[in-house]
C-alpha cells in the first residue's frame, strides 16, 4: 500500500480527522475550566469580562466581535452579568439603542480572582506538552483560527468601533 494511501486510511479513522479532535480539545479544554473556575464564571463569560477590561465602554455589537460571539449571545451574557453585578450598561448617549458596557469593581475583582486559576487551567491543558511544543502548539492553533477566521459563524472582529 503507498504512503499516501496509508494516510488516507488514517485520516479517514475517526480518531485521526482535526474536526473530531478539536473537538475532543474543546471539550477538555471547557472540562478543565469548570474544574478550576466553573464556580466563578463560564469560560464566554471569563472573555467578555477580559474584552470590556480591555475596551471599557464598547457597546454589545462590538463586543461580540472582539470575542467572536453572535450579537444575541454577547446582550444575554451582558445582562446576566449585569445581574451579578459585574458590569453596568448605560445607555449610549450619541446611539440610544445601544448600550456601552463597563465592567464594575466586583467585575474587576473577579478577574483578579481568577489568575491563579487561568494559570492553572493552562499548565493543565498542557500537561504532557514540553514548554517548547506548548508554544509551538499555539503558534499553530492561532495560525490555523486567523486563516480560517471568516468561516466562523461569528468571526473575530480585532478592532473595537472608534466611539
Amino acid at each position: 500500500m503507498s504512503d499516501e494511501k496509508i494516510e488516507r486510511e488514517q485520516l479517514i479513522h475517526l480518531y485521526h480527522q482535526p474536526g473530531h479532535l478539536l473537538r475532543r480539545a474543546h471539550q477538555i479544554a471547557a472540562s478543565i475550566f469548570h474544574d478550576e473556575l466553573g464556580t466563578l464564571l463560564t469560560p464566554i463569560q471569563y472573555a467578555v469580562l477580559r474584552i470590556l477590561k480591555e475596551h471599557a465602554g464598547i457597546d454589545q455589537v462590538t463586543l461580540a466581535g472582539l470575542v467572536a460571539i453572535d450579537t444575541s449571545t454577547a446582550a444575554s451574557v451582558a445582562i446576566r452579568l449585569e445581574e451579578k453585578g459585574l458590569l453596568v450598561r448605560h445607555v449610549d448617549p450619541e446611539n440610544r439603542r445601544q448600550r456601552q458596557l463597563h465592567l464594575t469593581p466586583q467585575g474587576l475583582d473577579l478577574l483578579e480572582a481568577s489568575k491563579d486559576g487561568i494559570y492553572r487551567l493552562e499548565n493543565r491543558i498542557f500537561a504532557g506538552l514540553s514548554p517548547d511544543e506548548a508554544q509551538h502548539f499555539m503558534v499553530l492553533l492561532q495560525k490555523m483560527v486567523d486563516k480560517n477566521n471568516e468561516l466562523s459563524r461569528a468571526p473575530l472582529v480585532r478592532t473595537p468601533k472608534a466611539k
